[in-house]
């Protein structure tokens, strides 16, 4: 297995970023889902199942994040953040 920390900063910050990005799109997918189970009436036993996989799978991407150093878990936290705001900009749009 290849350690995280040997590659070059050059290609290991915007590989954690697009990875935070990625990981921050589908945990706040799963966060509206289970809101919108939770609002509709839904089934909770998905709504627990959502919940669950979206916090293992923030938890798995910082993981890999920290094992690459401080600078990577900090550009993956960026990528988290920058999918909250397209995804909060985007409900804007919808409900306007």
């Amino acid at each position: 297995m290849t350690d995280l920390s040997t590659l070059p900063l050059i290609v290991l910050l915007p590989i954690c970023f697009l990875g935070g990005l990625f990981i921050g799109y589908g945990y706040f997918r799963a966060l509206r889902e289970t809101a919108n189970l939770i609002v509709g009436g839904g089934k909770p036993l998905r709504a627990i199942v959502l919940t669950l996989a979206r916090i293992s799978l923030l938890a798995t991407g910082f993981f890999i994040a920290v094992l690459a150093g401080g600078l990577a878990l900090l550009a993956a936290l960026a990528g988290v953040l920058c999918a909250k705001w397209i995804i909060l900009r985007r409900m804007q749009e919808i409900q306007t």
